[in-house]
């Protein structure tokens, strides 16, 4: 079985030999990929506890950029060994030029457009500071994304990410609006737009939102009466319980590239609002909603689908969602024509 060195910039918590990440796709993919490789996890150490135990038995954690790049020269020496970097950062800029000077080609896996984020976070240097470190990187290696616009018009491949498995399909649960009981499941970030979408509600006692995401032992400045923040939920059966418990999904984020909880809203038909900024992730598919980033046009779109609920929720049927088996396996195949 070939090695496969996944590079990781994330934060992984290790408590008794046991590793926790927030990401889900930093849980997924690795064991994803396990099933036909023997992966090996490269992250950064995490203090904080995380969510999702990621269940794969090599992962090694580093707390400064000179160890984790003392480990990929001792990797190197695995000859037929592969290099899957997961998104580009200031840590995995550095570890592709590395594993390029060692003679290798990284596969780079682009989750999200960098520009919108490193926007979100840095203002108009941010979009700079990226734009420099995509040009090399893309250069030197070889690129695999969720969406084909992120790849900006360089060569690569497309997959589609999902977390779906056959139990977000059963028993799908009808609702009426009485109230808008509005659902986050995300991280707690600037970029999510998650302070920007509380902002927009605040006061408003016809609207509540739940923002699944928190992180443990850590405060957040959203202190409002119709918001409740609960920490992340890794029990699957529990977070559909969530989504079917509330009647709109409202994704907030400035960037996206391929968001997985507009795939669960989707197959548990709860209508999504999302913002203009990030209009691309719709698609063909049905239920998604546009509004604008203030309270008058967000109010519309909510009353929209409050009135025609019910056809909504039966043209969300026609949607086609990929699959986590699916995405593995387009994975796996999309790693393998690499040289």
């Amino acid at each position: 079985m070939k090695k496969i060195f996944i590079i990781s910039n994330e934060s992984i918590y290790n408590a008794d030999n046991k590793f926790y990440c927030d990401n889900l796709d930093l849980k997924s993919t690795p064991e994803g990929l396990n099933k036909k490789f023997e992966v090996n996890l490269f992250g950064r150490i995490s203090s904080k506890h995380r969510t999702h135990e990621i269940k794969i038995k090599k992962i090694r954690l580093f707390n400064n950029i000179f160890s984790y790049l003392s480990a990929i020269i001792n990797s190197s020496k695995n000859k037929d060994s592969k290099y899957l970097i997961i998104s580009i950062s200031p840590y995995t800029f550095l570890i592709s030029l590395l594993i390029k000077m060692l003679g290798r080609t990284p596969i780079v896996y682009l989750r999200s457009d960098g520009y919108g984020e490193y926007k979100a976070i840095l203002g108009k240097l941010g979009p700079l500071i990226y734009h420099l470190m995509f040009s090399i990187v893309s250069s030197i290696s070889n690129l695999i994304s969720c969406r084909k616009y992120i790849l900006k018009n360089k060569l690569g491949k497309v997959v589609n990410p999902s977390q779906l498995d056959s139990t977000w399909f059963k028993q799908q649960k009808k609702k009426e609006i009485k109230i808008f009981k509005l659902l986050y499941v995300g991280r707690i970030r600037i970029e999510k737009g998650i302070f920007s979408l509380a902002n927009l509600i605040k006061n408003k006692r016809d609207i509540s939102l739940t923002i699944v995401g928190a992180e443990k032992k850590t405060t957040y400045n959203i202190n409002q009466s119709n918001i409740k923040i609960k920490q992340n939920e890794n029990n699957k059966i529990k977070l559909i319980k969530l989504y079917d418990d509330h009647n709109i999904f409202v994704l907030p984020s400035f960037t996206e590239g391929y968001p997985m909880v507009l795939l669960e809203a989707l197959a548990r038909r709860r209508p999504v609002v999302i913002f203009e900024e990030i209009r691309h992730v719709i698609g063909e598919k049905k239920g998604i909603f546009v509004s604008k980033r203030n309270f008058s046009s967000f109010l519309g779109t909510l009353n929209q689908i409050k009135k025609n609920y019910k056809k909504i929720q039966n043209d969300m049927k026609k949607n086609k969602l990929p699959t986590n088996k699916e995405f593995i396996e387009k994975f796996i195949k999309s790693i393998n024509e690499f040289k």
